[in-house]
């Protein structure tokens, strides 16, 4: 997967941006507020029909203007494809794939991207459902039949949840919440057992990363946690037949939960209350762990998402460092670099200080001042 060239018009604080991406890392540097980060933003909202700053698209529009465009050329496996999006102040957006409207189920996974921004710093120490979220943007990127599941599952839990608050105020029956336990038992078991699935590998690839970029010192485990209630244990799960043992246990769960469920008006039990469990030598790392090691963790989780995407793809994604060389230290930084360099993973990397970078040759290196980008 190669980006290869990006045009903006009227996005952000840029007028007009016409840019070819050289081979390998591209470096942009500048001070904050210069229009570093509207250039990832650019390439991941390609990427995954959203941007990772903000959920109003107006906001990508530039102050004075009523509409802007981002075009996205890039070549996978060798196959050439554009990418347009469109963005107008009083209409729908417009998402084009080689001149083809297209809704953004379409979209996700043809330009394959992994980004890791300051926020990602707390993928280890935050909220569950920042954990979630890296989960799901991992696997929809590579499987559109994923996708399609978590959208239909997020739609069925928001229809219960409505349904649980009328039976609360008298205006619905309890007999109709089983037929909505059966289709979200089905669904939420889909969910969990893709998840499971890819945390299995994702444990193997996070604990290769996180030993290589910590010089051999730390060893990493992942593994998922699949939410009981409180006093109930998980299924027992038996290889090839985890979607049959979910299913069940899941229409236990919810049939159990009813009285406490119609009470808070919310769906208590499914993948939208599970989380990732990490530790570092044994050490439970969301706790315990250094800052440095909880940096390493988050960002050994990022890389060993573009080992997975890899191998679910054929080819790399295109990796998206965004302001994050000045958190990690230098030995840490070295290893990030030379691994990215001998991978040959295209990788976009903004920093305020061209000084976070070795002196070796890693690189084409860019400036930015103000929405204009020249050669550093």
């Amino acid at each position: 997967m190669l980006v290869e060239s990006l045009q903006l018009r009227q996005f952000r604080n840029y007028e007009s941006l016409d840019f070819s991406f050289p081979d390998g890392i591209t470096i942009f540097v500048g001070k904050n507020a210069q229009g570093k980060t509207n250039i990832v933003e650019s390439v991941y909202y390609a990427s995954l029909a959203k941007s990772h700053r903000t959920t109003k698209d107006g906001e990508l529009i530039r102050w004075e203007s009523q509409q802007s465009a981002v075009r996205v050329g890039f070549s996978r496996l060798g196959v050439g494809n554009v990418i347009d999006l469109k963005f107008s102040r009083t209409k729908r957006r417009q998402i084009l794939l080689n001149g083809h409207a297209v809704a953004p189920k379409s979209l996700v996974g043809s330009l394959t991207t992994v980004l890791f921004s300051p926020e990602d710093l707390y993928l280890v120490k935050g909220a569950p459902q920042l954990r979630r979220a890296f989960l799901d943007t991992e696997i929809s990127q590579t499987s559109p039949a994923y996708y399609r599941e978590l959208n239909k599952y997020n739609r069925l839990i928001i229809q219960r949840n409505n349904l649980l608050k009328k039976i609360r105020e008298g205006e619905a029956g309890r007999d109709m919440l089983e037929l909505w336990d059966a289709q979200l038992a089905e669904s939420a078991s889909r969910i969990a057992a893709r998840r499971l699935e890819t945390v299995n590998r994702l444990a193997m690839l996070g604990r290769l990363m996180q030993r290589r970029i910590s010089g051999s010192l730390e060893n990493l485990e992942v593994s998922y946690d699949l939410h009981a209630p409180s006093g109930e244990s998980g299924p027992v799960m038996e290889p090839g037949r985890v979607t049959e043992r979910l299913i069940p246990w899941y229409n236990e769960m919810l049939n159990k939960r009813h009285e406490l469920d119609i009470i808070r008006g919310v769906t208590s039990v499914g993948p939208h209350r599970d989380d990732l469990r990490l530790s570092v030598n044994g050490v439970d790392l969301r706790t315990y762990g250094s800052q440095g090691q909880q940096r390493t963790g988050a960002l050994a989780l990022k890389l060993s998402e573009l080992e997975f995407i890899r191998g679910e793809t054929g080819a790399y994604p295109v990796l998206l460092l965004d302001d994050v060389m000045s958190e990690l230290d230098p030995s840490r930084r070295k290893e990030l670099l030379l691994f990215l360099q001998r991978e040959k993973i295209q990788t976009i990397i903004t920093a305020t200080d061209k000084a976070y970078f070795p002196s070796e040759e890693i690189g084409t290196f860019f400036s930015v001042r103000q929405g204009v980008v020249r050669p550093l």
